[in-house]
């Protein structure tokens, strides 16, 4: 313990992972450019990453020592997180977003004058994760000169969500969403052009032209009348002579069915997110019944975040207490997902506990009436 606290006093005060000037092209590049251009156009799927991160909730620290406790909690409290946050919880919530939408979240602990000073979160625009050999991860940054091995990798936080085997680099949960995204898109930019021809009335103004011998000029004219009566703000007449017809253009035509394929694709959405379709504003599940279990199941889903995420906030917790020559062990408790009404959850209680009335009187009636049998 004492020679890892002395190395890590020699560490820099500077972040490890900020980049350099110029910077290749770094490997995935393209498909995480993607998926941020995917939450920038599809609202559903920016909406439902940040209600995961507001959903994953927060954690209690536990500890043997009281007094590291109450310190470990202050720290964690008002820990400085990147230029402008506070708080363990900004960062993990930085984080988890970072690993739902890349499928690889990397942050770094820094370190000043032998204590942990504040949290980074570490963008992977410049970063290269590759594997060591060893069942470990090496980070480096990639600058104009090349990749920069960082110095200090046990101040490293790095996670992947469902890696691929032998990949240090995790899965998007949004993979498998660009195909759909692009046809709900177009869907929607047909939808406005649409409007946009239908909805501003355009008129065709046709007159009869036989036995005119000034046809052309007759047609300026009534162009310019027709235009001084469109344009004009107060209600206006348009008088003409002879033969003509004014039709509104695209009046015959009907607008393409939208309902229908704009909810098959959120729902292909929906599923790969899972989140209930409730909590996104989409009305579709008909009982009561359903959405109860798709709030069960959302809970499952917040549980397997929440079980890549303490290792990481155990990590920030076990250095902060060796640095501050405690020990290390510390437990993470979080706190109960409820996505249910709380009389919901007092009537299983209620029931479960004349359940286990029942069982307990069934059984003592057994035991009554063998001891009855033996008399």
């Amino acid at each position: 313990m004492l020679g890892f606290r002395k190395k890590q006093e020699a560490a820099a005060v500077s972040v490890q992972t900020r980049p350099g000037q110029a910077l290749p092209l770094p490997l995935g590049a393209g498909e995480r450019e993607l998926y941020r251009a995917l939450r920038e156009n599809v609202p559903v799927i920016d909406a439902a990453v940040c209600k995961l991160r507001r959903l994953i909730g927060e954690f209690t620290v536990t500890c043997r020592d009281g007094r590291a406790q109450e310190e470990l909690e202050r720290f964690l409290d008002g820990v400085q997180v990147n230029a402008a946050g506070t708080g363990i919880h900004e960062f993990l919530g930085i984080y988890l977003e970072e690993l739902i939408t890349y499928g690889t979240a990397v942050g770094e602990m820094v370190t000043a004058g032998g204590e942990l000073q504040a949290l980074y979160n570490a963008g992977l625009g410049n970063l290269d994760l590759e594997s060591d050999g060893a069942l470990g991860i090496k980070v480096s940054v990639l600058e104009a000169g090349g990749r920069r091995p960082c110095p200090y990798p046990e101040l490293l936080l790095v996670s992947a969500l469902n890696p691929a085997a032998g990949s240090p680099w995790g899965t998007s949960l949004l993979r498998g969403l660009p195909f759909v995204s692009s046809v709900l898109l177009r869907i929607y930019h047909t939808l406005g052009v649409n409007w946009e021809r239908l909805g501003d009335v355009r008129f065709a103004v046709t007159c009869s032209a036989d036995g005119v011998s000034n046809a052309a000029e007759r047609a300026r004219q009534m162009a310019g009348e027709w235009k001084r009566v469109m344009t004009s703000k107060s209600p206006r007449d348009f008088v003409a002579v002879g033969d003509v017809s004014i039709k509104a253009i695209g009046a015959d035509s009907q607008m393409l069915e939208s309902q229908v394929p704009v909810r098959q694709m959120l729902e292909q959405i929906v599923a790969k997110l899972g989140l209930p379709p409730f909590l996104l504003g989409l009305s579709w599940s008909s009982t009561e019944r359903m959405s109860s279990q798709q709030a069960d199941v959302l809970t499952s889903e917040l549980e397997a975040y929440r079980r890549v995420l303490t290792p990481v906030a155990r990590k920030i917790c076990r250095t902060w207490l060796a640095l501050k020559g405690y020990e290390p062990e510390c437990g993470i408790c979080w706190e109960e997902i409820t996505m249910q009404d709380e009389v919901d959850h007092a009537n299983a209680r209620l029931a479960a506990a004349r359940a286990a009335k029942l069982e307990f009187e069934l059984e003592q009636a057994r035991e009554g009436a063998g001891k009855g049998a033996d008399i």
